[in-house]
């Protein structure tokens, strides 16, 4: 899958087919004695905490953008808790009231970034 000069390439091709694989997986060029450790490594089906199966290559990004359980923190409180339970966990948080520091009325944690615009 390289440029190869004209007079290289049949002693490279000789050597390509000697010693180099093409994945069946993600067809990638992989030297024949790491092809078995590539698909163990790169392509043998793992589950993640949340049940999904998914290829090993793949988990990683999963879970760190696209699971449910993947930890996050809530903006009001700073806990951490798993992402399906944020939202839920957030309407109940952002109803709490903090004093504001300058009028002194109870405003909503939600509100309390908008409040500086409408502060008396």
């Amino acid at each position: 899958k390289k440029d190869i000069p004209a007079v290289n390439f049949i002693i490279h091709e000789i050597h390509c087919r000697r010693n180099i694989e093409i994945c069946p997986y993600c067809s990638d060029s992989i030297p024949k004695s790491e092809m078995k450790n590539h698909i163990e490594s790169e392509h043998v089906q793992v589950t993640c905490k949340c049940r999904m199966k998914m290829e090993s290559s793949l988990l990683k990004d999963h879970e760190a953008s696209s699971c449910p359980l993947r930890p996050v923190l809530c903006q009001f409180c700073d806990i951490q808790l798993a992402f399906d339970k944020l939202q839920e966990h957030e309407l109940y948080c952002g109803a709490r009231t903090e004093p504001c520091g300058r009028c002194g009325r109870h405003v909503l944690l939600r509100e309390l970034q908008q409040h500086p615009r409408v502060c008396g």
